[in-house]
């Protein structure tokens, strides 16, 4: 059954970096790049389980921060670029 979930995140993972390339909009790539990094931290976190090193949780949630945050950063770099853009 955890190998049937482990197929399953990364054949979801190989979805996501599909649209990430092929991404009608900058928009559409970010949040197929967010889901790629949500779907890595499910893949850690289980991964951690299988092996049973709750140690790779730990790991999970520091790349979940760093998903998160670089999104974050890059939302307001293109908001902030945009509105310049249009200002000028």
């Amino acid at each position: 059954m955890f190998a049937a979930a482990t197929v399953a995140i990364i054949a979801a993972m190989v979805l996501a970096l599909v649209r990430a390339f092929a991404g009608p909009s900058l928009y559409d790539r970010i949040l197929a790049g967010n889901s790629f990094g949500t779907k890595t931290v499910l893949l850690i976190g289980l991964m951690g389980f299988l092996t049973g090193r709750p140690d790779f949780l730990d790991i999970a949630l520091l790349y979940a921060l760093i998903n998160f945050a670089s999104t974050i950063a890059i939302l307001r770099f293109f908001s902030y670029r945009r509105s310049r853009e249009e200002a000028s």
